[in-house]
């Protein structure tokens, strides 16, 4: 909805403000007058029309400045004459996809590329404020003023809802939006009371099968490798939590409930890209490289940790972060035991200390080794940055475990 109302005026603020209006107006009046037939029409009938009265005082307004202080208006048009539906209204079509094409003009470079990433996960990805400090790993304050100003920017700067010529300098962004909307659907970080949202992951996958149709071919190899990592994880989600709700640990699922389709489809995208040509693979190539282990292991036993760490060595050579050297631990202390992975997670602390996972796989190490106290302690301290339901209780039985 805030997609085609975007589009349709090209004004995302504009846009944003009213869809806010209409939802908080279906709270107040739902309750009472009931769900109309058609929830979503209606909203956007809604929102519409809040964004018409809205051109229209404006337009009145400006027409009796001019009209009482002449010498304070230095530009007249026009155009603010006619009816403001009118003018606004203006469809563009070199996308077929109104949310990718939002995504685009969040991505634009005139932003730099946190603010691009969280003004597209916020506008676009469905994404509440929370989730995305979550993601980004940090204050929520903080990223709430990151996306007010990237909004004003892009209003006061009359960044156009169009698809630039050159798409070369936004696929790095678009991509890693694309990642962060599907992973918040894989486990949920933001506090939804839906530890797994399936649908915001099907809409990653839909998203990026798309973006592979229209990027340049110079950029399709990272996108094909993206969207073999997602089908990948998309194989396994229905396993992930139990009937009750809780989180299922990899090596504990049920690998016949896996979705063998899914898991082909990647093998053969994988392939495909990976036979292109002679360069070396990109982040997002070496991700479903790692994932395709765990998908195509027949059971748990059977996944190849050496392999794993080796490729997760090369991911950090290729694209070096925090949250990657955390997963090569991992991997390194499931192949050679967790006194080797406690080595390399010492040095991880300080840009991890709120990061929930790093102080979970902390505990699961040190528990391994005998170290109870310390793993209860690094357990307790990553159940209580997760906003996670399923996770807080996962963690829970981890503390009474040790």
């Amino acid at each position: 909805m805030l997609a085609l109302l975007a589009a349709r005026f090209s004004s995302v603020d504009l846009a944003d403000d009213c869809v806010q209006d209409a939802l908080i107006h279906a709270v107040e009046t739902w309750p009472t007058a009931g769900i109309p037939a058609n929830p979503a029409g209606w909203l956007y009938t809604v929102a519409h029309n809040r964004i018409i009265d809205r051109l229209r005082r404006d337009a009145t307004a400006a027409r009796r400045l001019r009209a009482s202080a002449v010498e304070l208006t230095t530009v007249y048009d026009a155009q603010d004459e006619q009816d403001p539906e009118e003018v606004s209204i203006v469809e563009h079509t070199e996308v077929g996809d109104e949310q990718l094409r939002l995504m685009l003009l969040c991505c634009h470079p005139a932003l730099d590329r946190d603010t691009q990433v969280a003004l597209t996960l916020r506008l676009v990805g469905g994404l509440t404020t929370p989730e995305i400090a979550a993601a980004f790993l940090l204050p929520e304050a903080t990223l709430a003023q990151r996306i007010v100003r990237a909004k004003r920017k892009i209003r006061d700067a009359r960044i156009p809802l169009t698809v630039p010529a050159d798409l070369d300098e936004r696929v790095d962004a678009l991509l890693t939006v694309l990642y962060l909307v599907f992973n918040e659907g894989y486990l949920a970080r933001g506090g939804s009371t839906d530890a797994v949202r399936i649908s915001l992951a099907d809409e990653a996958v839909r998203l990026t099968g798309l973006a592979i149709e229209l990027l340049p071919t110079s950029a399709t190899a990272e996108a094909e490798g993206l969207l073999a990592l997602e089908l990948y994880h998309r194989s396994r989600l229905d396993t992930r939590l139990d009937g009750a709700g809780d989180l299922v640990l990899l090596a504990d699922q049920d690998r016949s409930r896996w979705d063998g389709a899914l898991i082909a489809q990647a093998n053969r995208i994988l392939k495909r890209v990976l036979g292109k040509g002679p360069g070396p693979a990109g982040p997002y190539q070496l991700q479903a490289l790692i994932a395709s282990q765990h998908a195509n292991a027949p059971t748990a036993a059977d996944t190849d940790w050496v392999v794993i760490a080796t490729l997760y060595e090369r991911l950090l050579q290729v694209a070096g972060s925090p949250v990657i050297a955390l997963n090569h631990a991992v991997a390194v202390a499931m192949a050679d035991g967790p006194g080797a992975g406690l080595a390399l997670l010492d040095d991880l602390e300080g840009p991890l200390e709120r990061y929930h996972l790093y102080w979970a796989s902390r505990g699961e190490l040190l528990a391994r080794t005998g170290s109870r106290d310390l793993a209860r302690e690094a357990f307790t301290r990553a159940r209580d940055l997760t906003a996670n339901p399923a996770e807080q209780r996962h963690l829970s039985r981890r503390i009474a475990g040790v």
